[in-house]
């Protein structure tokens, strides 16, 4: 199976830069978009035999995530069960009969880490949620009972380790690169779950998702690694290719990709 994960910064301004034919060309089976930033009826997107899903925020023009799936799931999850992380459309999981995929669009902790308070409370809850349902104890719906494996992908605004970012040393202690955050992370990881990047190219400098749009950044390679797909550890082995797209246009962020024998 083949899965693609975008954070577009905007999916109506990406489409006027040629998403569709991104999507396209990309492929997948399953398609997981994070910051939307848009509400139910504000664009006409669909494509031939897939199925979309969609998360939104409260607050207009802010947030959001939206799942393309060619298969149809079993249950659809948008919320983690907790009012105050609930409002802004962070996450759309979605399960089938052998996995759950989950779409996260992680909470920037902001300049100054003036959000680091409520982005804790989302990376421990949203860490819980995840190990439940490859638990099976997720209070979900009426399949929530049966443990399956995990796959998760999206914008985790984090970059994990100092090689995932390129001017580590000037980073530290920002957002994205705080103790913190790095610490919330290595807590997922260890729950359970496998960093399917680094399990295929374990040492590859310059790997980036995410280039700031100041600085020709891009064009310098001056960026971070904070789109991923983790996988449950139970399936790691049956990884079959992780890839990071920076060739794509039409966002701040380019797709990330997950193939996998399921």
């Amino acid at each position: 199976m083949r899965f693609v994960s975008w954070n577009t910064n905007g999916l109506r301004a990406a489409v006027q830069k040629g998403f569709e034919e991104s999507f396209a060309e990309l492929n997948a089976d399953i398609f997981a978009i994070q910051e939307t930033k848009l509400q139910e009826g504000q664009i006409d997107l669909a494509f031939p035999g897939y199925q979309s899903y969609w998360s939104y925020a409260v607050k207009k023009g802010y947030s959001g995530t939206a799942v393309f799936t060619r298969m149809e799931p079993l249950q659809v999850i948008t919320e983690l069960g907790i009012p105050q992380l609930d409002t802004e459309g962070r996450i759309c999981a979605l399960e089938f009969p052998k996995f759950w995929f989950v779409d996260v669009y992680t909470p920037n902790a902001q300049p100054g880490l003036a959000r680091i308070d409520h982005r804790m409370e989302w990376d421990d809850a949203f860490r819980e949620f995840c190990v439940g349902l490859q638990e099976g104890t997720t209070p979900a719906g009426p399949n929530a009972a049966d443990p399956k494996p995990v796959v998760m992908c999206g914008d985790f605004n984090v970059a994990h380790n100092e090689i995932d970012l390129k001017n580590p040393g000037p980073n530290r202690g920002n957002a994205g690169f705080s103790d913190e955050e790095r610490e919330k992370f290595t807590k997922l990881v260890e729950a359970g779950f496998t960093d399917t990047f680094r399990l295929m190219h374990p040492d590859l400098p310059g790997a980036y998702t995410w280039w700031s749009y100041r600085g020709r950044a891009r064009e310098n390679n001056t960026g971070w690694r904070i789109d991923y797909f983790l996988v449950s550890d139970a399936i790691a082995d049956k990884v079959q290719s992780a890839s990071i797209y920076s060739e794509v246009m039409g966002s701040d962020h380019c797709p990330v990709a997950l193939e996998i024998s399921l």
